[in-house]
């Protein structure tokens, strides 16, 4: 990251016109505007383990999940999609009357085995090892059959330009039909996954009904995501 005042004094430029070039280049996806400051958007080429992400912004995904589960009403059919974001909301659900959870984590479904009371029902298709989930086309083909009132929907990298994005071809197509079959899409992602971007689209932002995300996104990423007839939703992290 560097500052305002490292620019201005690096360029030799006023600040003026260093904030009206970080607005241009921010417009092209290329910077991203912070407090003070801007930092490159970054591509991401691969994302971390599961255990390794489970022990990442832990508070921030306590937060977000929290908020989410209280979008779940009784008799509904939610799918909880692949990650540790999902995961940290499944306390929250065990004692919903009448739920019933589609998901393609195994560690969810490990989780919410215990609960009798709880319809579940998991993908499948195939196996991806890093991520303890299932992807690809089979696992597109069952989303397909099923209904669900809301998909909570993870992302490794998302910002205004470029949307939800993911270095994994094979998660595509089941988030994308996700999208299709659910009657409400919710966007849950920390804010530190802002900025960055990986090789596939999964959805602009416009095409989820909310994003929830903690309030440690950058304001002027807010402005621009609502300037989008997006609704977001910002919590503050414990």
């Amino acid at each position: 990251m560097l500052s305002i005042n490292e620019l201005t004094s690096m360029l030799s430029v006023s600040h003026m016109t260093v904030r009206r070039d970080i607005q241009a280049l921010e417009n092209d996806g290329k910077v991203l505007s912070v407090t003070g400051g801007v930092r490159l958007a970054a591509r991401l080429k691969s994302e971390p383990s599961y255990l390794a992400k489970a022990q990442l912004e832990v508070p921030a995904k306590r937060a977000i999940t929290r908020a989410a589960a209280e979008l779940v009403r009784e008799n509904f059919t939610i799918f909880l999609d692949a990650g540790t974001t999902s995961l940290q909301m499944v306390p929250m659900l065990t004692e919903k009357v009448g739920l019933t959870v589609v998901t393609n984590d195994f560690n969810v479904v490990g989780h919410l085995m215990e609960y009798p009371n709880i319809e579940l029902i998991h993908t499948g298709g195939v196996v991806s090892h890093a991520d303890h989930s299932s992807v690809g086309q089979f696992t597109a083909d069952f989303l397909s059959k099923v209904n669900v009132d809301i998909a909570f929907i993870a992302s490794s990298s998302w910002d205004v330009e470029r949307g939800s994005t993911t270095p994994s071809e094979a998660k595509v197509v089941a988030k994308q039909q996700l999208l299709r079959v659910a009657s409400k899409s919710v966007l849950t992602v920390d804010s530190t996954k802002y900025g960055k971007f990986g090789t596939f689209r999964v959805a602009r932002l416009e095409e989820f009904d909310l994003i929830v995300t903690d309030d440690r996104l950058p304001q002027s990423a807010a402005d621009e995501i609502r300037a989008q007839d997006v609704r977001l939703e910002l919590v503050s992290p414990e």
